[in-house]
Parts: structure tokens; C-alpha cells; sequence
């Protein structure tokens, strides 16, 4: 099943106009830190979308330097290598790594049965959230024999999420890792942050 819909400014880049109701999931899932909204994401854009959903500086930078080079060449495929190290969301799904949870398909598309495999076999404890201890089986789980690049692209992925955005008992709820999926958690905690620092500016 894929997840199609979505509110937003088209996409341009150097090669193609898209639409960004015509995007797949795993485009808007990356679409977040395409800051200027030109179809191309930086790691000085990733850097910026991971510290306006709360990550701290050195994550930030960990997370935008290990993105962009794991998946900047597999998204232009054909071109020379750059130096700046760009992602092409229009080719995001060329960087799709082995021993992922299949949600996403060869296409980008979210794929709902999969989706739902996840706490149906890991989520033991709490049925729709993940408790640190079930995240990391389910990573160890779906691993693919020699798929190196794929454990570490897996690991870093969760636990990245899980630090991010566990809840305040350790829980990795299953709203949250749809909506990761989606691509609508990052535009939700970066407007409940938004809206905490007004808030707080309001109340000095």
C-alpha cells in the first residue's frame, strides 16, 4: 500500500519538476531538510532540519556528514562525484539499503504490511511501541547475511529515531514511527518546538 498525499510547494531541480502531491513517501520523509526547496538536499540543509527537531550539535553534524555520504552518489546516479556531496530527492530511492524493514518499496512507496510486521513480531512488551531492547532486536532481525553497508545504515537510522524521539518512558511509539515513515514527524516536532519558544519568549 502506498502513501501518496501530501500539502505542499512544488519541487525543481536541475532535471525534472515535481509536484510534490505526485511525491512518494520516502520523498516526503527526506523532503523535510530540502530547506531552500529546490529538490536538492545539502549537508548544511540536513544539519539545519536536524536541529530544528531538537538533535544537539554533534548529532546533527554526526547524522548530515553520515547521510550525505552514504547516499549523495546513489541519488546522482551517472554524474561526477561532488565535493558539496548533494541528495536528489527525485533518486532517493536509489539509496535504499539492504537490511531495512521493507516499509518503504523499491520505489519509495510505504508499504503498509510491513509497516505493521514491525510491532506485530518485535513489539512484545507494549504491542504499538518499542522499548530500546525490541528496537534492537528488530534491527539485529532484519538483517541480511553480509549486508554490511545495511546493518550500519539500519542501526544509525533507529537509533537516531529512537533518540529523537522515544517518549518520556523509553518508548518508541507506532504513531511516531508511521508518521517518521510518512514523512510528517519532522514538520510536527519542529512546530511543537516552534511553538514551546514562543511560549516561553511570550512568558519573559
Amino acid at each position: 500500500m502506498a502513501c501518496q498525499s501530501a500539502v505542499g510547494v512544488p519541487y525543481n531541480n536541475n532535471n525534472n519538476n515535481i509536484n510534490i502531491n505526485e511525491e512518494s513517501a520516502l520523498q516526503k520523509h527526506v523532503a523535510f531538510f530540502d530547506r531552500n526547496h529546490d529538490g536538492v538536499i545539502y549537508p548544511w540543509e540536513t544539519f539545519q532540519g536536524f536541529r530544528a527537531i531538537g538533535s544537539g550539535i554533534l548529532l546533527s553534524f554526526f547524522a548530515s556528514i553520515f547521510i550525505h555520504l552514504f547516499l549523495s552518489q546513489k541519488t546522482r546516479p551517472g554524474k561526477f562525484p561532488s565535493l558539496l556531496f548533494p541528495i536528489e530527492i527525485n533518486n532517493i530511492h536509489r539509496g535504499k539499503h539492504g537490511s531495512d524493514s521493507g516499509a518503504y518499496d523499491s520505489e519509495g512507496r510505504f508499504v503498509e504490511a510491513k509497516f505493521e510486521e514491525i510491532f506485530e513480531k518485535y513489539g512484545q512488551t507494549h504491542g504499538d511501541a518499542l522499548t530500546y531492547q525490541e528496537l534492537k532486536a528488530m534491527v539485529k532481525g532484519i538483517r541480511i547475511p553480509k549486508n554490511y553497508g545495511g546493518w550500519v545504515g539500519a542501526f544509525v537510522e533507529w537509533n537516531i529515531l529512537y533518540i529523537l524521539f522515544k517518549d518520556e518512558n523509553g518508548l518508541l511509539q507506532k504513531p511516531t514511527v508511521r508518521a517518521a515513515f510518512d514523512g510528517t514527524l519532522f514538520h510536527q516536532k519542529q512546530k511543537q518546538l516552534d511553538m514551546m519558544e514562543m511560549i516561553n519568549k511570550a512568558n519573559q
